[in-house]
């Protein structure tokens, strides 16, 4: 593998930004590409069949372009939807994003987890084959946001949200123990990568402290075993940025921390 490898992220916008950052730091010597398919935002609102037609021939034009040595798909929307058509169609590797339901359940002490994510995400396939592999011990509460992503996007952008709205989506993740007992919910799954860009206002809105399993340090970890640590001689490249809108990015202060603090192109 090349001592500087490239990488490439793909997500249905910003969110993808909270995976990126992990991988920085694992791997701050390699070349990053990020790809917001902002033109097809939000992908919790498209079905599986829509999301494998855009993704596909999407992500081949990305790999004829760039030769990435792996790409992220840090979306748990599209990891579910496409992860198995890609690796069909491409030989290159892919790492998804998928729900953290297993170290949920083995970080639950009261065995009450809940997963939240996109409509989309929670109704797949694939999320209820990862309840039924690892979640036997626990009881799953499912909770669909419909407009969480956004709002983080909008916060992102430096937008006002009202903690009504972030309550408002969070709050069927709060399931009180049927007696008043303590056995109320103690995890909740953040099963889409824009909600940790929300995390400070997520702890602070929360009725109990819960743990909030983010996924992405154990992505980066995949990245690092299946491309080495990597050796650029001290050299750090500044990140490609691409909107498939074509909109100007206009964001370049809130981007730079995930990219190490390098200004995107």
């Amino acid at each position: 593998m090349a001592d500087t490898p490239t990488i490439l992220v793909l997500d249905s916008g910003l969110g993808g930004l909270t995976v990126l950052r992990e991988i920085v730091k694992a791997l701050p010597g390699a070349r990053y590409v990020y790809v917001a398919d902002d033109a097809f935002f939000p992908y919790g609102h498209h079905s599986e069949d829509e999301i494998i037609a855009r993704v596909v021939p999407l992500v081949g034009e990305l790999i004829d372009t760039y030769t990435p040595d792996l790409a992220v798909i840090a979306c748990n929307t599209m990891s579910v939807s496409v992860l198995g058509p890609l690796r069909a169609a491409y030989s290159v590797p892919f790492v998804g994003t998928v729900p953290a339901i297993k170290p949920a359940c083995a970080a639950s002490k009261t065995k009450r987890v809940s997963v939240l994510g996109t409509r989309a995400t929670v109704q797949r396939e694939y999320t209820q084959a990862l309840i039924r592999d690892h979640a036997r011990a626990c009881t799953v509460t499912l909770v669909g946001a419909a407009h969480l992503a956004r709002l983080a996007e909008d916060a992102l952008r430096g937008k006002p949200v009202s903690d009504a709205d972030i309550v408002s989506e969070i709050a069927p993740c709060f399931v009180p123990a049927a007696d008043g007992g303590a056995l109320r919910t103690d995890a909740v799954v953040l099963a889409c990568t824009h909600y940790p860009l929300l995390l400070d206002r997520l702890l602070r809105l929360a009725p109990w402290p819960v743990a909030w399993i983010d996924p992405a340090p154990a992505i980066a970890r995949r990245v690092v075993d299946l491309l080495g640590p990597g050796d650029s001689g001290g050299r750090e490249f500044p990140p490609e940025m691409i909107f498939t809108s074509g909109r100007s990015r206009t964001l370049t202060d809130a981007l730079a921390p995930f990219f190490g603090g390098r200004v995107p192109a």
